[in-house]
This record gives C-alpha cells, sequence and structure tokens, in this order.
C-alpha cells in the first residue's frame, strides 16, 4: 500500500448540490480504505465525504472516487508519451475510462476532484498556500501526523504571489507551472471554502520528533520571502533545509 499525503477543499455544507454522508470507515491515518483479495488495499468507492466543523459551520470534503479514480487514470497515461502510454494504460481502456468521465460530468456538471493526493511525499509546492501559524500537531490513537487548514482566499492570495515570485525571479518556466497548475485547481472553489493539508500515512515516514520540529511551510514562505527581496542566498538556504526534510521520503516515489 502506498503511502499518500492528501491536500483536500472543504466548502460549506449548504454549497454542495447533492447531501453526502460523513465518511464511515477512516483508518489511523484518515484514508478510507477497503481491504481487497492478496491483502491488496484501496479506497473505498462509496460515495460519501470528510467533514469538519468550524466556527459552528459544518464544512464538507466529497471524496468523488470513481471521478477522481478515472481523473489519476487518464492522467497517469498523458504524463507518457508514444508506445510507453499505450503500454501502462491500453488504448481501449483509455477510451472508455474517457467516456465514463464524460458521462459523469455531464450528470454531476457541478462534480470535480476535491483531494489531491500524493503518494510518499508532500510536493513543496503545496506548503506554499499555508501560513506557518496554521499547523496542527494531530494525535491520533498513537499516531502523531501534521496538517495545515486555511480559509481558500487566503491560500490563493498566497499561491498567486509565489507564483508571480517564482516568474520574475526568472525560474524555469516548467517550475512556475507547478505552481500555477494548483492555483488553476484552486480558483474554481468558492472563496469561504477551507483547504487542508494533511500528511496522511506519509507521517507514518518520520519519527514523532521530526514531525514536532517539522516546519516546512515556514521554510518555504521565508523561502519566497527572501526570493521576493531579492536575497537568492537566503532563499536558496530555506529551500536546501525543506527540501532536505522530504528528501528521503521522495525517493520512495522512484524506487516503488
Amino acid at each position: 500500500m502506498a503511502k499518500a499525503a492528501y491536500l483536500r477543499v472543504y466548502l460549506p455544507a449548504e454549497r454542495l448540490d447533492e447531501p453526502l454522508v460523513h465518511v464511515a470507515e477512516v483508518d489511523a491515518r484518515g484514508r478510507v480504505l477497503t481491504r481487497g483479495e492478496y491483502g491488496v488495499w484501496e479506497e473505498s468507492v462509496r460515495e460519501d465525504a470528510f467533514v469538519l466543523e468550524d466556527e459552528g459551520r459544518r464544512y464538507v470534503c466529497p471524496r468523488y472516487p470513481r471521478l477522481r479514480m478515472l481523473e489519476g487514470l487518464l492522467a497517469f497515461r498523458n504524463a507518457y508519451r508514444g508506445p510507453t502510454a499505450s503500454m501502462l494504460v491500453p488504448e481501449a481502456t483509455a477510451v472508455r475510462a474517457a467516456r465514463e468521465l464524460d458521462r459523469i460530468q455531464e450528470r454531476f456538471p457541478t462534480a470535480r476532484s476535491h483531494i489531491l493526493t500524493s503518494p510518499f511525499f508532500v510536493p513543496l509546492r503545496w506548503f506554499a498556500a499555508f501560513d506557518p501559524s496554521e499547523r496542527l500537531l494531530v494525535e491520533d490513537e498513537s499516531n502523531l501526523t501534521v496538517r495545515y487548514r486555511t480559509r481558500m482566499r487566503d491560500a490563493l492570495k498566497r499561491m498567486r504571489r509565489s507564483a508571480l515570485v517564482l516568474e520574475e525571479a526568472g525560474f524555469d518556466d516548467a517550475i512556475v507551472a507547478q505552481v500555477s497548475d494548483l492555483v488553476r485547481w484552486m480558483e474554481p472553489f468558492p472563496q469561504r471554502g477551507i483547504l487542508e493539508l494533511d500528511y496522511g500515512e506519509v507521517a507514518s515516514l518520520f519519527t514523532r520528533a521530526e514531525l514536532a520540529i517539522d516546519e516546512s511551510a515556514a521554510e518555504v514562505a521565508a523561502s519566497i520571502t527572501a526570493l521576493e527581496e531579492g536575497d537568492y542566498e537566503a532563499a536558496g538556504e530555506h529551500y536546501s533545509a525543506v527540501a532536505s526534510r522530504w528528501a528521503h521520503a521522495q525517493s520512495l516515489v522512484y524506487a516503488n
């Protein structure tokens, strides 16, 4: 089972067209799992949602598992070119997935992925959406994990600033595009929504002491601010610190 971190968007419950029940079966790390054949674990396909209360208001993050699975399958195939794409995902499978995705979107025009998943590590660009003060250490039974939560309007403001700073600093277009793509994913959601970064199962790759002193969002924020001020040496030092912290976890992506 691949350990994963999550970026989730919660909307005020009244903004959703369809009623969704609270996730009923959640593992210790916050992921909905079912045990399949040969010991393989997979996410439940039940149409439910993560729910949180904030300042007396109910917020909902729909899982839309089938929609996310189809989008992930097609995105995985499109990440490769030529014969490799067909070897990984056959053309006939991709066509069927695209057709089913079209049917879902025709039936539920407002349905869209509220969750981004990253296996084995947290992409450093995700941290740019959060203020360091929004970091939460969460104890769940014997497990410790890290979460960040912020208002969507604040997250968008920070991400747009980050993209602009990187562009003006002369970073490669591909790097700026990764941040801009995240901005485009966030923009259609209501400004009153909540964005949550959850280390999920990835937290288990670190010791409790490492999680307690983990200030990844602070390092990313400091790096962006240093770039904006033209202090490239300080920007590099802050970025190197957070990149080094996540190097081991990120290396597992290539090992798998």
